[in-house]
Order: structure tokens, then sequence, then C-alpha cells
């Protein structure tokens, strides 16, 4: 059953869902939720918890228990979780959760950047970047099909930036039960940990050799989940008419282009806008960034003689951005493009098409690798 314009949980008939709800930034999406389940519309026991460290060991006792989960948490609610998260990936527990991103203290800070979640680009969960809510829709029911893969069993983070797409209205279409239903059938978890009649030990003390052996499981898993990604986004494209690209990226108006800019979220629509007016740039989305796309990014901009990385991030003591160092990275080995980075949006700057416009401009004077901020 969906719920309201920002978060959608499949229904379950065979196994009740567990959400868990804290008061944050996106509590809106479960109170909606909580409303579905007290008007008898959603098949799930919500539960109330104390904190986000809470709400994610909440969650990890459920889907270790073989029932779908489902939480959402925001910025500092995402960093008391992060103990928790690398315990999740590595019981290798298909969790789908929602991250409303926004910036993170101090100084205290409500608005939208990425840091967030890119602080936890290291714990194992895939991560889904999201443009608009209705993709937030199609991308939450696609998570479900994509974690619970037995190619993967790996959790997953549904991005999307906090209030330009939590706190703005615009239409979105709630796909039909139904057909939800025949796209994501009832659960049957691959291996239900917490049941008497079968006890396991899951997440055990485990000596130097096997633990490197099950990191590199679960890091062999993570790379090979770009095929799981892609398959789910076309199969829901063929059901409900609605497709991101190809899953990993989304390219826009970008073939033949000598200048591609990079970017992900909404300032993706930004840059959409400064493409539509000037005829010598294209966009290259990047929809997911665990797995990270190399081998797309390459194909994309294998004509592109600059490429630009607009991000609402910084890696502190670099001095440029993650995405920068990824992208840069992914193209090292026939790297013949001038790679620039642009550091903008930090803690919710403003960023506007004329802005876009003037960073296309200046990167024409701009030497490879140099890196700058748009302050605003």
């Amino acid at each position: 059953m969906c719920a309201g314009v920002n978060g959608c949980i499949p229904h379950n008939p065979a196994n009740s869902i567990n959400l868990f709800r804290v008061v944050e930034a996106d509590t809106h999406i479960v109170e909606d939720l909580a409303k579905l389940i007290a008007d008898g519309k959603l098949d799930a026991k919500h539960m109330e918890v104390e904190s986000e460290f809470s709400a994610i060991s909440a969650v990890v006792g459920g889907s270790a228990a073989g029932v779908r989960t489902f939480t959402a948490t925001s910025s500092q609610g995402l960093a008391l979780m992060n103990e928790v998260l690398f315990a999740a990936s590595g019981m290798r527990l298909p969790i789908v959760m929602q991250v409303v991103n926004r910036a993170l203290s101090a100084p205290i800070n409500i608005w939208n950047d990425w840091q967030d979640a890119i602080s936890a680009r290291d714990s194992g969960w895939l991560q889904l970047y999201c443009e608009t809510a209705q993709e937030v829709v199609d991308t939450t029911i696609q998570a479900y099909k994509i974690a619970e893969d037995k190619k993967v069993l790996i959790p997953v983070m549904v991005c999307m930036d906090g209030f330009f797409i939590t706190h703005t209205l615009e239409p979105v279409e709630l796909p039909d039960q139904k057909k939800v239903d025949r796209f994501l059938p009832s659960y049957k978890p691959t291996h239900a940990f917490l049941d008497p009649k079968k006890p396991m030990t899951q997440g055990p003390f485990a000596f130097p050799k096997p633990y490197m052996e099950l990191r590199k499981q679960l890091s062999d898993a993570i790379d090979n989940s770009d095929k799981v990604i892609k398959k789910a986004h076309d199969d829901y494209a063929k059901s409900f008419g609605r497709k991101y690209g190809n899953g990993l990226i989304d390219e826009y108006k970008n073939k033949g282009k000598k200048t591609a800019i990079i970017t992900m979220g909404t300032l993706a629509g930004t840059v959409r806008e400064a493409v539509d007016a000037r005829d010598d740039i294209g966009l290259v989305r990047i929809r997911s960034y665990r797995p990270f796309p190399k081998a797309d990014l390459r194909k994309a901009l294998k004509n592109a003689e600059t490429v630009i990385i607009l991000e609402k991030n910084i890696a502190l003591g670099t001095g440029a951005g993650a995405l920068y160092d990824e992208v840069r990275s992914a193209l090292y080995n026939e790297c013949k493009q001038k790679v620039l980075g642009v550091v903008c949006g930090i803690g919710g700057s403003e960023v506007t098409v004329e802005d876009v416009k003037k960073i296309a401009d200046a990167s024409k004077k701009k030497k490879n690798g140099n890196i700058w901020w748009l302050m605003k």
C-alpha cells in the first residue's frame, strides 16, 4: 500500500510490515503510514521508539525475524544509526530506509545537502538518489525487489533531498495495488534467523580470516548488484510505464555534447533547465551512488571533452567533493576529458539555472582538476 507523495510501502499479505518511527524531518512519511495502518489500509505493525539508534536496531530485529521492514531518517538521525548500519549490511538484511538528505551540524542547519548519506557510503548499504517525489515512490517499491534478490541481500537507502522533495507539492501517481503485488509478491525470506525451530547465531564474533572473507562477499555483492538494479528498474518500467535512465544513471540531452554535467538528486532539475537553454551542455544524473556506476559513466562520457561535477557535499581534508573523486577515479585509466568539480548547495545554499550556465562558461577557462566552491 502506497502512502503519501514521499513514501510507498508494498502490501504484504503473507507477512506484516514493521514500521519504526522517531520524530525527525522525515516524520510526515511515517505519520502517513501510521494513518494507513490505523485506517486498516496497510497490514503492518507501527512501533514508536525513543531514538534513531533504537529505530534501526528494531528494524534489524524485525528483518532478522523474517518480515519486511521500513524506516525513515535524516541528517543527525542517520548519523546516530551509524553503528547499526554496518550490522544490518553485515547480516545481509534486505531493509529499506528512506533518507531525507539534510546537512549535519555544527553549526545547526536543517536545509539540504548530501553530507549525511555520503558520510555513510562505506557502511555497506546500496544508495539510490531520486530527483522527484514520483521517483521516490517508484524507487521505494523497486528497492524491496533489489534488496530481497538472492544475489544481493543488502539493505537499501532511498535518498531524497530535504525540503525540495519533502516540503513541496507535486502531482504523483500512486501505483495500482494489484500491479504492485504482481511486481513484488508476498515476502519469502531467504534466511529468517530468529526462528526457535531452526536456531541460528547471527552476527557472531569472527576471527580475522572469516571476517575478511565475509567483507569480501559483501563487497562483491554490492559490486554485482548493478545488474539487479537495472533489471528491477526495467521490469518496473514495463509494468508501470515510468523509467529513469537505465536505473543507474539518467542522461538528458547528453548525446554528442562536448561538455557533460554530472550531479544527483533535485539539483538535476536545475541542470535540466540550463541544458534546455543552450545546446553545448548535457546532463548525466547519477541515480545509484552505491554501487557506483563506473562502466555506465565511462560509456556516457566517452565523447565529452569536459566533465563538470556539481555536488552538495565536501570530503573534508581533500578540498573536493566525494563525487568528484569517484568520477575521476572511474575515468582514470582512459580519461581524456578535463574533469572539474564544483562544491555547491552546502547547507541549502542556493544554486540557480544562471549559476549552472556561468559554471559551464567558466569551465572553458579552468584547468583539469581545478576545484572551486559556489558560495551564495
